[in-house]
């Protein structure tokens, strides 16, 4: 069957474009069926466990129905979607022993420097499988483990079975359900009760084989007391087919413990981005989200909080940049399911060249979540008259005994501010880049210096051409 051609408009995205010959040691054919599914699980030597329930997943997404809200999915055809590539590599632990291709690739995006300077952990996942896989002593030492997901199940199998899927089962909605059916690569962390990863652990998702989906599984346990702080970045080339992303993250805090997460997501714009991700805070423990959206055609991305334990927090800060082509459909949920829990979200959006943005946020306070308190602040900036802003909050307070605020402001470029810093010698491209990258410099803060640098690199890629 012939692959179905998108018109995809892009600008030059420089590095993140290039593309390598699409080598494989193995790949299924396009679409989805259960013989499908027993192969990746046959080709990944899974327990018996995980094979009956992708299985009883791809059941489940055969009867859900696609949503009937948000962005148009029509374009994305199962059918034309090839659900596993392995790349023509095993999983290393050396850098050097990477085949080069994927090593360049790797080594242009700046992961390996990365891991010298900064990390204390890195995985690289290239196309369906992860390539390479490093961990510090010391934290070995400690106990931490930080692996990818297909050498946890073989080796830390009770764990997982006891956490996967759990907090995000396959009835949730259609594409979890996809993903409980043909995932494959991701992380799997393991922080004991007390020990604190002061360095961050890094994971970097790069899809390369056009026409293809990827479905990484990020399963992270912070046990009572325990500080983690994880880095996932993401990008692909273009190419002009769609491409499907359907990760799942499901993020287990326990008591007294703190993570944070951190994401910036660089697809390109033949990507259909619907990524779930979900973190379970217990007794005053801790959930931190920064979240970058760029690149993708179409993304729904709504990272959800569970405070179960009194006294728990959630933090969510994150920056979406819509321009030609693209709806990013992005927000935050925070379910306030105990009292003294706290929650505090802090969106921005940027929409240019007819490009939609929208704000999709949740907040619901249980009935027995006394004294609990919520902000919820959402920024929306538009670089010309074509484009589009929406934000579309959420309420659900079953108690009176709250303390709730929303904030919403919608605008469009300042043209007296354009006007002040032209006048000041700066270019009109410049001034504009200028006031787009003080709007999303609270973001840039809490970001590692070298994902903030990336951030504002691609403020400025997406900033070319944005005049007139």
């Amino acid at each position: 069957m012939e692959k179905r051609k998108t018109y995809v408009e892009d600008l030059d995205r420089g590095l993140y474009d290039i593309r390598n010959e699409d080598r494989y040691s193995f790949k299924v054919s396009s679409g989805l069926t259960p013989e499908i599914v027993e192969e990746i699980s046959r080709e990944k030597n899974e327990p018996q466990w995980m094979r009956e329930f992708r299985l009883k997943s791809l059941e489940i997404y055969n009867k859900l129905e696609l949503p009937t809200w948000g962005p148009s999915l029509d374009e994305l055809d199962m059918d034309n979607i090839v659900t596993y590539v392995k790349p023509d590599t095993s999983l290393k632990g050396s850098w050097e022993e990477v085949p080069e291709d994927i090593k360049n690739t790797f080594e242009r995006l700046g992961i390996p420097q990365a891991e010298r300077e900064s990390l204390a952990g890195v995985g690289a996942q290239y196309d369906s499988e992860v390539v390479y896989h490093s961990i510090r002593e010391e934290l070995v030492e400690q106990g931490v483990i930080y692996t990818d997901m297909e050498t946890a199940i073989r080796d830390y199998e009770d764990i997982v079975k006891e956490y996967f899927m759990k907090l995000v089962p396959p009835n949730d909605h259609k594409f979890v359900a996809l993903h409980g059916a043909v995932w494959s690569g991701g992380s799997f962390v393991y922080v004991p009760a007390g020990v604190k990863v002061e360095i961050p652990l890094q994971s970097y998702f790069r899809l390369n084989s056009p026409g293809a989906g990827q479905f990484e599984h990020t399963l992270i346990i912070v046990e009572k007391g325990a500080y983690l702080h994880f880095i996932e970045g993401c990008s692909a080339p273009k190419y002009s087919v769609t491409n499907l992303h359907a990760g799942c993250v499901e993020l287990y805090v326990k008591e007294d413990a703190y993570l944070r997460y951190s994401t910036i997501e660089n697809w390109s714009k033949n990507m259909m981005n619907l990524n779930t991700k979900r973190a379970v805070v217990d007794k005053k423990g801790t959930i931190e989200w920064v979240s970058g959206s760029f690149g993708s055609k179409v993304s729904m991305l709504y990272p959800m909080s569970i405070l179960r334990g009194e006294g728990a927090k959630a933090e969510f800060t994150g920056v979406t940049f819509a321009s030609k082509g693209q709806i990013l459909d992005t927000g935050a949920k925070v379910i306030h399911a105990a009292p003294y829990t706290s929650s505090n979200i802090n969106s921005k959006s940027i929409s240019k060249g007819g490009g939609e943005a929208v704000y999709r946020g949740a907040i619901k306070v249980a009935a027995n979540a006394h004294h609990c308190k919520s902000t919820v602040s959402c920024e929306s900036l538009m670089l010309d008259d074509i484009s589009r802003s929406d934000t579309l909050p959420v309420l659900d307070i079953l108690n009176d005994e709250v303390d709730i605020g929303h904030e919403a402001k919608i605008g469009r470029i300042s043209e007296e501010a354009i006007y002040y810093l032209m006048t000041r010698g700066i270019s009109e491209e410049e001034a504009k880049a200028m006031i787009v990258r003080g709007f999303v410099e609270p973001i840039a803060k809490e970001l590692p210096l070298e994902y903030a640098v990336e951030m504002n690199n691609l403020i400025n890629l997406e900033m070319e051409g944005s005049i007139g």
